[in-house]
């Protein structure tokens, strides 16, 4: 069991760790094949193709067998990753960034849907430590990775390390993974799949381009909310009435299934949130080095994985869950309010203690809300359930990003004007050119310029921060107060006196 469970957090780490070590060779790449224009889109692609196939492919491993849809989904992310490092312009690198993340949908559905099939509930707790060290592993190492990669052996190479992790998973998931094969039950849903993807698709293209490519009441950004709107009311429409749905619509109306998906939207609102503005904060206000920036996450991750395992212990010991959440979404609270105190005065100790509170709240959340998403459904729709809580997860993150975005800039051009003024403008550094290009202003980059604009910069990202932090610990309040709804169910699975063979002896009999 625990060589299986390795293999899969191997297949795990992949998709988390792609984007973490492509974002610190994006000037190298951008230098070499131009398009800058055309950047956002090689995040973008990603991130839409990854969204829009999750469900589909849990509904795949539901219907055809977990392994084999698996092992297809770790294919076309080396493919997708292969492509990507030969690229000769960013448009392929774009085309093959979308390959990419179509695979890595599937990586993260399966990785959680196996381990439900595998893993009664009242077990699973004793893995959910392993699942935010590979978390932890993907956000610290992914800069540091990727710098050091970029450096030496070439932007090209961010990719081909996909490629010996990539081949040791499929042969370990080949190896020694072992569950039952399935025959379909009906058709593909082919226009519930359809309307879903352009649903999802239009969501997280307002939440991404919202606020930066083009204005929230532009056209564009209104015409595709309303086509989300559309797609989304023509899909509940297909749901009822198709034989095999591809999101059974059943599934939630068992209200902790429901409660689950919408905690982790909020908890990916605001984790996202945090992760995209703490790094910004400590370069721009507290000198810190971009070029070590997962390292400034690092009270944040080590809360969050230490409380994970002991969650996860006292679950599996007690079989009670019903208090995380709670708890959980508490210190979310706290920690996102503690984290808008922080100015230009803050010293990195007490930030550290900050993200580490607020660290510890996503360690009582982050793997409890998938637990509970897949004890409030049948074995057969495992699949759908940890698509369903993933992808709502991904959603909130996209928003999250775009709406903390868009205040951030405002509150920093307004910052920077009541401060600076005339002395930005004349140093070519005006509000409008620092909310383009915050992330590169690095301790390096504020250390030339004058005196006055720099202590304007660092109050307004102080300034902006302490916007978007204040409307994360709302959203945190949202999922603290949803939290109290609830129930606890008892878990599927026995007790802690069975170990791990159990688990492998219960899992699969379940799932046939």
């Amino acid at each position: 069991m625990h060589v299986v469970v390795l293999a899969l957090m191997i297949a795990m780490l992949l998709a988390m760790l792609d984007n973490m070590i492509i974002g610190t060779a994006m000037p190298t790449i951008v230098g070499e094949l131009g398009g800058l224009n055309h950047l956002s889109w090689v995040v973008t692609a990603y991130t839409l193709t990854t969204a829009a196939s999750t469900p589909i492919w849990g509904k795949l491993g539901d219907m055809y067998g977990r392994k084999g849809v698996f092992l297809a989904s770790i294919v076309i992310f080396l493919i997708g990753s292969a492509l990507s490092g030969m690229s000769q312009t960013m448009g392929q690198l774009i085309g093959f960034r979308a390959v990419q993340g179509l695979g890595a949908g599937g990586l993260m559905v399966g990785v959680m849907a196996i381990i439900g099939d595998l893993i009664p509930p009242r077990e699973r707790g004793k893995y959910q430590g392993m699942m935010a060290g590979v978390m932890a592993l993907a956000m610290i190492g992914g800069p540091l990775v990727g710098g050091t990669i970029t450096d030496h052996l070439g932007w090209r190479w961010s990719f081909y390390i996909n490629l010996p992790l990539g081949a040791i998973a499929l042969f370990m998931v080949s190896a020694v993974l072992h569950l039952p094969k399935k025959r379909a039950r009906g058709r593909i849903d082919y226009l519930g799949a359809g309307l879903l993807t352009a649903a999802i698709t239009a969501m997280v293209l307002v939440a991404t381009w919202g606020g930066t490519e083009y204005a929230w009441g532009s056209a564009e950004i209104v015409g595709l909310a309303v086509a989300a709107a559309a797609a989304t009311a023509l899909f509940l429409v297909v749901e009822r009435r198709a034989a095999e749905p591809v999101l059974p619509l059943g599934i939630f109306r068992d209200a902790n299934f429901s409660l689950a998906t919408v905690i982790g939207f909020l908890v990916g609102f605001t984790m996202f949130g945090a992760v995209m503005f703490l790094p910004l904060y400590q370069q721009a206000v507290q000198g810190a080095s971009a070029t070590n920036s997962g390292l400034l996450l690092l009270p944040m991750l080590l809360g969050m994985l230490v409380i994970s395992l002991v969650a996860g212990r006292v679950t599996t010991r007690t079989g009670k869950y019903r208090m995380f959440p709670i708890v959980g979404g508490a210190l979310m609270v706290v920690g996102m309010f503690l984290l808008a105190q922080m100015d230009t005065g803050t010293s990195r100790w007490a930030s550290g203690v900050y993200m580490t509170v607020f660290g510890a709240g996503l360690g009582f959340l982050m793997q409890t809300t998938m637990l509970i998403a897949q004890n409030s459904v049948e074995m057969k729709d495992m699949g759908v359930a940890s698509s369903t809580a993933t992808l709502f997860r991904t959603i909130g993150g996209s928003f999250g990003v775009a709406i903390m975005g868009a205040l951030f800039t405002h509150r920093v051009q307004e910052v920077m004007t009541e401060r600076a003024g005339g002395a930005a403008s004349a140093s070519g550094a005006g509000a409008e050119g620092f909310s383009e290009g915050a992330a590169q202003l690095d301790a390096a980059s504020l250390a030339k310029l004058p005196d006055a604009v720099r202590e304007a910069y660092q109050h307004a990202v102080a300034g902006g921060t302490h916007t978007v932090f204040l409307v994360g610990a709302a959203v945190a309040l949202a999922g603290f107060a949803a939290a109290w709804f609830v129930k606890e169910v008892p878990l599927r699975g026995a007790g802690p006196a069975p170990e791990a063979g159990a688990g492998r002896e219960s899992g699969p009999a379940d799932a046939g």
